[in-house]
Protein backbone atom coordinates (compact mmCIF):
# COMPACT_ATOMS: atom_id res chain seq x y z
CA UNK A 1 0.00 0.00 0.00
CA UNK A 2 2.90 2.63 0.86
CA UNK A 3 4.58 1.56 -2.21
CA UNK A 4 1.97 2.78 -4.29
CA UNK A 5 0.66 6.04 -2.57
CA UNK A 6 4.34 7.25 -1.50
CA UNK A 7 4.99 8.80 -5.02
CA UNK A 8 1.85 10.55 -5.22
CA UNK A 9 3.10 12.11 -2.09
CA UNK A 10 6.30 12.63 -3.33
CA UNK A 11 4.69 14.14 -6.07
CA UNK A 12 2.20 16.13 -4.76
CA UNK A 13 4.85 17.27 -1.96
CA UNK A 14 6.75 18.02 -5.05
CA UNK A 15 4.35 20.49 -6.80
CA UNK A 16 3.50 22.02 -3.51
CA UNK A 17 6.93 22.84 -2.41
CA UNK A 18 7.71 24.86 -5.69
CA UNK A 19 4.98 26.67 -5.94
CA UNK A 20 5.53 27.69 -2.41
CA UNK A 21 8.99 28.86 -3.99
CA UNK A 22 8.96 32.82 -4.62
CA UNK A 23 9.55 32.04 -8.36
CA UNK A 24 9.45 29.18 -11.26
CA UNK A 25 12.52 27.41 -10.33
CA UNK A 26 15.71 26.47 -12.54
CA UNK A 27 14.94 24.60 -16.27
CA UNK A 28 11.00 24.71 -15.09
CA UNK A 29 11.33 28.62 -15.83
CA UNK A 30 12.24 28.49 -19.02
CA UNK A 31 9.03 25.85 -20.37
CA UNK A 32 5.17 27.62 -20.25
CA UNK A 33 2.72 27.88 -17.88
CA UNK A 34 0.23 25.92 -19.48
CA UNK A 35 2.91 23.07 -20.24
CA UNK A 36 3.97 23.14 -16.28
CA UNK A 37 0.61 22.46 -15.50
CA UNK A 38 -0.75 20.13 -18.09
CA UNK A 39 2.67 17.93 -17.58
CA UNK A 40 2.71 18.26 -13.77
CA UNK A 41 -0.72 16.96 -13.79
CA UNK A 42 -0.96 14.43 -16.29
CA UNK A 43 2.07 13.03 -14.08
CA UNK A 44 -0.41 13.69 -11.30
CA UNK A 45 -2.87 11.59 -12.79
CA UNK A 46 -1.41 8.69 -13.87
CA UNK A 47 0.54 8.37 -10.04
CA UNK A 48 -3.03 8.33 -8.59
CA UNK A 49 -4.40 6.10 -10.73
CA UNK A 50 -1.80 3.48 -9.81
CA UNK A 51 -2.38 4.21 -6.38
CA UNK A 52 -6.50 3.88 -7.40
CA UNK A 53 -6.03 0.73 -9.18
CA UNK A 54 -4.03 -1.40 -6.64
CA UNK A 55 -1.12 -1.01 -9.42
CA UNK A 56 -3.09 -3.30 -11.86
CA UNK A 57 -4.08 -2.68 -15.16
CA UNK A 58 -7.10 -4.87 -14.00
CA UNK A 59 -7.64 -2.71 -11.75
CA UNK A 60 -8.25 0.45 -14.12
CA UNK A 61 -11.66 1.04 -13.61
CA UNK A 62 -14.10 3.87 -13.92
CA UNK A 63 -14.32 4.40 -10.42
CA UNK A 64 -10.47 4.03 -9.73
CA UNK A 65 -10.17 6.89 -12.27
CA UNK A 66 -12.74 9.12 -11.24
CA UNK A 67 -11.07 8.65 -7.53
CA UNK A 68 -7.40 9.37 -9.18
CA UNK A 69 -9.36 12.42 -11.30
CA UNK A 70 -11.26 13.71 -7.98
CA UNK A 71 -8.15 13.66 -5.81
CA UNK A 72 -5.55 15.41 -8.70
CA UNK A 73 -8.00 18.12 -9.42
CA UNK A 74 -8.57 18.96 -5.36
CA UNK A 75 -4.71 19.13 -4.83
CA UNK A 76 -4.42 21.18 -8.12
CA UNK A 77 -6.71 23.84 -6.67
CA UNK A 78 -5.40 23.36 -3.18
CA UNK A 79 -2.27 24.82 -4.66
CA UNK A 80 -3.76 27.90 -6.15
CA UNK A 81 -5.07 28.32 -2.42
CA UNK A 82 -1.43 28.05 -1.52
CA UNK A 83 -0.38 30.64 -3.74
CA UNK A 84 -2.79 33.28 -2.25
CA UNK A 85 -0.38 33.19 0.53
CA UNK A 86 2.93 33.55 -1.42
CA UNK A 87 3.72 37.29 -2.34
CA UNK A 88 5.20 37.10 -5.91
CA UNK A 89 2.86 34.14 -7.01
CA UNK A 90 -1.06 34.45 -8.42
CA UNK A 91 -3.44 31.86 -7.85
CA UNK A 92 -4.88 32.08 -11.15
CA UNK A 93 -8.25 30.26 -12.73
CA UNK A 94 -6.80 29.35 -15.65
CA UNK A 95 -4.01 27.51 -13.88
CA UNK A 96 -6.82 25.31 -11.87
CA UNK A 97 -8.19 24.38 -15.33
CA UNK A 98 -4.57 23.83 -16.79
CA UNK A 99 -4.22 21.23 -13.86
CA UNK A 100 -8.23 19.84 -14.67
CA UNK A 101 -6.85 19.17 -18.30
CA UNK A 102 -3.48 16.93 -17.82
CA UNK A 103 -5.18 15.09 -14.85
CA UNK A 104 -8.08 14.93 -17.57
CA UNK A 105 -5.30 13.87 -20.36
CA UNK A 106 -3.13 11.38 -18.60
CA UNK A 107 -5.49 9.58 -16.95
CA UNK A 108 -7.47 9.46 -20.75
CA UNK A 109 -4.36 8.23 -22.45
CA UNK A 110 -4.15 5.48 -19.42
CA UNK A 111 -7.89 4.28 -19.63
CA UNK A 112 -6.97 3.96 -23.61
CA UNK A 113 -3.80 1.79 -22.60
CA UNK A 114 -5.47 -0.05 -20.42
CA UNK A 115 -8.05 -1.60 -23.10
CA UNK A 116 -5.68 -1.54 -25.41
CA UNK A 117 -3.61 -3.98 -23.10
CA UNK A 118 -7.04 -5.98 -22.81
Amino acid sequence: MIGLWLPVVVWMATISYAAALPHVPGPAASLSDTALHVSGYAVMGLLTLRATAKGSWAGVTARAILLAFVIAVVHGLSVEVEQMFVPTRYAEWRDAANNTIGAATGLTVAWAWSKIRG
